[in-house]
């Protein structure tokens, strides 16, 4: 059997490093009920979380694309839809053409919103004035493109779901003289084929380039959202340049003050490395995230200076900074694949405080590492002396010409460096047996177990990043809507989707028009799928289909039993209307094949269950406190099965505690069986995954 484990964010990644070591002690240490004999959930200490029957494993590594091509896909599949006469093969888009998400044809649209046939989703930024001729400021056109429709933002509006948005970039160099103020549930996408630069002028004046959580003028601190709120964000293949920014004038590239169902992938921040300069690549002060991958940030005085309750940083590149990471506080952060090249310090932690008037560094796990030419790797802000709140662990660590790996401000030296490989270090708090005492330790502890499988030619745990599809042609992929699904939320869109994939999956990849499309049967995505959504498309069920717990039932059903092949799902949220307790919403068959790892995968998709427009599920169903039938939302979030295997990126299963689409984000109490159930004989990868208030 597995381990049941809930979402725990205060555990250290050495105490879970520990818990993994002894399982027997992982019911007591994370409040397991003993009559669990599956898997559940968790997290953003992901590498900890690969369950495989009865061997568990590390999960994630991605050397991948940082801003090329190198996003596009070779495919593979186990078999063709009956329209197709031939496999999908490699994308025929030309170098000139532009990325597929700018030409394809846009019929997207937000269900619920109040005027539905004229809201507009795929915003092209040079449609509302913008040129990215790197002379005109385009700041203007961007923030029309950002906020018109009424959109959720500017402090009038806490989240909302009815107002989703695209804001596209085409190729190009976009200059701007103050921020980008995001609002709720949007994506910005550059091009993936070219990413396009936003140029911060010299005279620039704004708190950051892309602000996800403004600061209200005169507000006393007030912002935007609520930051452990800030959900439904993700920008993608974007350059953000500083560098006319005068070196001694405070910038920064992001605010990324964020929640959960939150990405960045594919950014790239360009900074001056002159001495002392006041630039930043990114600045965090709280949130509750979160996923970001392929990030890479040259010079300024931070890469990135974050603080969150919780976040999976994959694939991190810092060069030539004072500090490629200046950590202000958190529970748990999770590295996995980190290279610094030519910085003074890598890691820069403020640790010992516990309080949440002084809560730092809680829980730092930092894996497959690769560090050259920086004096110092790791740097606490306060001395151990025996012992220190919170936790540090090391795996894998390449170090070359970095003659402190682990110091304290002041200069003391914890473990000496030099040119050298740190297998497996911890500072921390070691728990072992069922007795609840616990040790401090500082030095060398056993590795987590890495099957190899689950690594990559190099020994690092394996990633593949979210398929972008950047080199394949419109042409090359089938609407949902065009071929008669509505995705009004109301009609029965169950037979024309799953004519879709029936007749394409192998040989088209299947785009899900924004909307939200109505089912009342199980769907079936064959093997051989690849399916890609708009701004977060919805497959929402109802019915009596499932109704009954004791019969439970999938909304989706990835692959059939037993089945090997390519299938990929990637910007799509899944959800129910009310009352369904017998609803599996995603039950996972569907198998690598043999040397191709990660074919099978959903990368920054959710399953969001209440809270929301549409569900019969909101305040007014179903306010805090009370104990409502009709409030049932599901059986299950996720299942994998025996002979699946999966990777799983940036995915949140959320039973809604608050209803996004009431003005006052009002509490609500919605009633869900289990989050993620596991019975994988592997390999799994859950990376930057965890489920919520089950």
């Amino acid at each position: 059997m597995g381990l049941f484990i809930d979402f725990i964010p205060l555990l250290s990644a050495l105490e879970v490093l520990l818990i993994k070591r002894s399982p027997d002690s992982a019911s007591r240490l994370l409040h397991c009920p003993q009559q669990h004999k599956k898997v559940l959930v968790c997290a953003h200490f992901p590498y900890y979380f690969r369950f495989y029957h009865p061997k568990e494993a590390m999960s994630y590594y991605s050397k991948s694309l940082l801003l090329s091509a190198l996003l596009a896909l070779s495919t593979h599949v186990s078999g063709l839809g009956t329209s197709c006469s031939a496999p999908l093969g490699s994308g025929t888009a030309a170098p000139s053409d532009p990325y597929w998400l700018q030409t394809v044809k846009h019929q997207g649209t937000s269900a619920f919103n109040s005027d539905p046939s004229s809201y507009q989703v795929f915003r092209n930024v040079k449609d509302f004035g913008a040129k990215g001729d790197g002379i005109t400021d385009d700041t203007a056109a961007i923030n029309s493109a950002m906020s018109s429709g009424e959109r959720c933002g500017a402090g009038s509006c806490n989240s909302s779901t009815i107002t989703p948005a695209i804001v596209y970039f085409p190729a190009g160099t976009y200059l701007v003289s103050s921020a980008i103020d995001t609002y709720y549930y949007t994506q910005m996408i550059g091009d993936a084929k070219k990413p396009p630069t936003l140029l911060a002028s010299s005279s620039f004046n704004g708190f950051a380039v892309i602000d996800a959580d403004p600061y209200i003028p005169n507000g006393w601190g007030a912002q935007w959202f609520s930051n452990q709120d800030n959900f439904y964000r993700s920008i993608r293949n974007l350059i953000i340049d500083l560098r006319q920014i005068p070196a001694s004038t405070s910038a920064i590239g992001l605010h990324w003050q964020v929640s959960q169902a939150t990405s960045l992938i594919n950014i790239v921040v360009e900074m001056s490395t002159a001495s002392n300069n006041k630039h930043q690549g990114m600045f965090m002060e709280n949130g509750s995230g979160g996923f970001m991958g392929d990030i890479v940030f040259n010079g300024g005085k931070y890469g990135i200076q974050v603080g969150n309750q919780q976040f999976t940083v994959r694939n991190l590149t810092v060069n030539n900074a004072a500090t490629a990471v200046s950590g202000i506080w958190n529970w748990g952060f999770t590295f996995q694949g980190v290279t610094i090249n030519n910085c003074q310090v890598g890691f820069d932690l403020a640790t010992g405080g516990t309080t949440t008037r002084n809560q730092t560094v809680g829980s730092e796990a930092i894996i497959d590492a690769v560090v050259t030419n920086t004096p110092i790797f790791v740097r606490s802000s306060v001395a151990s002396n025996g012992q220190l709140a919170g936790s540090l662990v090391l795996n894998n660590i390449k170090l070359s010409n970095v003659p402190t790996a682990v110091g304290v401000a002041g200069g003391t030296i914890v473990l000496a460096g030099g040119t050298t490989t740190i297998a497996s270090w911890g500072q921390g708090n070691v728990y072992s047996g069922t007795g609840g005492s616990k040790n401090f330790v500082q030095g060398n502890i056993v590795s987590a177990n890495k099957p190899s499988v689950l690594l990559d030619s190099a020994g690092r745990i394996f990633g593949k990043a979210h398929p972008q599809y950047a080199s394949y042609a419109a042409s090359q992929f089938i609407s949902i809507k065009s071929q008669g699904a509505k995705g009004d939320g109301h009609t029965d869109d169950t037979a024309a989707i799953q004519n879709v994939l029936d007749e394409y999956a192998g040989c088209k990849i299947i785009f899900f028009d924004a909307g939200t499309y109505y089912v009342t049967d199980t769907i079936t995505i064959p093997a051989g799928a690849q399916i890609i959504g708009e701004a977060w498309s919805v497959i929402m069920a109802g019915g009596s289909a499932f109704s009954d717990q004791k019969n439970p039932r999938a909304v989706i059903q990835a692959g059939a039993a037993n089945s090997q092949g390519v299938l990929e799902i990637s910007d799509m949220v899944f959800t129910t209307a009310g009352p369904t307790p017998g609803a599996i919403m995603i039950e996972w068959n569907v198998h690598d094949p043999s040397g191709l790892q990660a074919a099978a995968g959903m990368w920054d998709s959710h399953i969001r269950l209440g809270g929301a427009a549409g569900t019969n599920m909101q305040y007014s169903q179903c306010s805090s406190g009370s104990i409502n039938r009709a409030c049932q939302a599901a059986f299950l979030g996720i299942y994998l099965t025996s002979g699946s295997s999966a990777y799983l990126e940036g995915t949140w299963v959320w039973t809604a505690d608050h209803d996004l689409d009431n003005p006052g984000s009002s509490d609500i109490s919605i009633f869900t069986g289990r989050g993620i159930l596991s019975e994988s004989q592997g390999p799994v990868w859950l990376i930057g995954t965890c489920t919520w208030y089950l």
